[in-house]
């Protein structure tokens, strides 16, 4: 693999390891199936290069496809909790309404953002890192994205959050509204996942309406691969666990794609994606029944989730 393939394929790890860390608040911590994920990852991208070309500053419009990509899992978690939606309907009606919308944003299938200034190009001009330069941005910007869920999730509201997903129930006894905490919890998983749309766009030039196909299975992906990497005990652990995961399933990718000599080429990209998937999955079922003690990662503190939701 060359040194291009391989940045671009670290470039393209931390940029999907932000949406998964997103699947793994609404999937593993709220329990919450969401497919929305496949539309507010296009919805930040269209609304942050369609400021960028309004004329406004790029980390503003980064900040819009954040804000446009809760403002999209605020809307499936209200179908769900207020209108009583079933969960993964809730996602598909909102995923099918982006499409829409995410053209109305655009104006058009796509936006380019090539001669356009994006964040990327501002670090280019301060620090001469060549290829890399992408890379080193969105790694701290990853990191970032880690340390604010780790900090968030041992907060009292953060560990309510996390007695919604693992006992509503319990979590109704002890005063928490499941329903806020779920509103907020998926809000903040699609604007993550908003927030690595409008990153996409600005590192690749270019915003596409449908660029969010499949999303939700790479972050899926990532989320089952970095269980089986580092396991599921803390929260800190999962989450960096979400980011090697995301970083080892994009290299996994480029390898495959790379090897030409097998016979697998681009247009194999969705059986090797199933492949990887497939044996993820394999591994982790076999090491969830040797250790039977980390079936889930949802409330790995019960006694701190039930003070905090007293």
């Amino acid at each position: 693999m060359s040194l291009i393939a391989l940045s671009g394929a670290c470039e393209a790890g931390l940029l999907f390891a932000l949406v998964a860390l997103g699947v793994y608040l609404s999937f593993r911590l709220l329990d919450f199936p969401d497919l929305t994920v496949d539309g507010s990852f296009p919805l930040g991208a269209s609304v942050a290069a369609s400021t960028i070309m309004a004329g406004v500053p790029p980390i503003v419009a980064t900040f819009l496809g954040f804000a446009a990509g809760a403002s999209a899992g605020f809307v499936t978690a209200f179908l769900s909790v207020r209108l009583k939606i079933m969960n993964l309907l809730a996602g598909i009606l909102t995923m099918v309404a982006l499409f829409s919308i995410n053209l109305r944003v655009m104006g058009k299938p796509n936006v380019s953002l090539y001669g356009t200034d994006t964040i990327f190009s501002w670090i280019d001009g301060i620090a001469a890192l060549g290829v890399w330069a992408n890379t080193v941005l969105l790694l701290c910007i990853v990191l970032a994205a880690k340390m604010f869920v780790d900090w968030f999730l041992a907060t009292q509201m953060g560990l309510a959050l996390r007695a919604t997903g693992a006992s509503p129930r319990m979590a109704e006894a002890h005063a928490v509204d499941n329903g806020r905490m779920v509103m907020f919890g998926m809000a903040l998983a699609n604007g993550l996942v908003g927030l690595a749309g409008a990153l996409y766009a600005e590192s690749q030039g270019v915003a596409d309406v449908s660029m969010g196909l499949g999303t939700i299975v790479t972050g899926l992906a990532a989320v089952i691969i970095g269980e089986t990497v580092v396991g599921a005990g803390s929260v800190a652990r999962a989450t960096l666990g979400c980011i090697l995961g995301a970083l080892i399933y994009r290299l996994v990718i480029a390898l495959a794609l790379d090897g030409g000599m097998i016979g697998i080429q681009a247009q194999d990209l969705n059986l090797v994606t199933a492949l990887v998937v497939t044996v993820a999955v394999m591994i982790s079922k076999t090491r969830l029944k040797k250790l039977p003690s980390i079936r889930r990662t949802r409330l790995p503190e019960p006694s701190k989730a039930e003070g905090a939701a007293s």
